[in-house]
């Protein structure tokens, strides 16, 4: 069973940054892609970053050049680095995690992040950014 706890949320001023980390547990596939999602009152859940088994990565436009999304295979940890934090990164964060029969590969890494068709969801971490 998969499990995913993410940590690292809090409240920061613009131009801050943080960096969150999830940790997960139970994931035995080889290939799996793993993400973070981040939802804002009133708002739909937005796909932020994606990262797969093979090390590639892809960004929504909101954060790209702003944040990292990067794993640690030893820790089984998933973290998400933010930079130049704004007010409109405020919102709860998720990770996010999905096996592969197949290796990863462009379409499908690009298709969840924006579907959101994850099979194991972790709890969040509140993410407040004040102007």
């Amino acid at each position: 069973q998969v499990q995913l706890l993410e940590s690292g949320g809090g409240s920061v001023q613009a131009g801050g940054s943080l960096r969150l980390t999830c940790a997960a547990s139970g994931l035995t596939s080889r290939y799996y892609y793993m993400a973070w999602y981040r939802q804002a009152p009133g708002k739909e859940r937005e796909g932020v970053a994606i990262i797969d088994s093979g090390g590639a990565t892809f960004y929504a436009d909101s954060v790209k050049g702003r944040s990292t999304i990067s794993r640690d295979n030893a820790e089984n940890t998933l973290s998400l680095e933010m930079n130049n934090l704004k007010p409109e990164d405020t919102g709860m964060y998720y990770c996010a995690v999905d096996s592969s029969a197949t290796p990863p590969d462009t379409r499908r890494r690009y298709s969840l992040l924006y579907k959101g068709d994850f099979a194991h969801w972790g709890q969040g971490t509140q993410v407040t950014v004040s102007s």
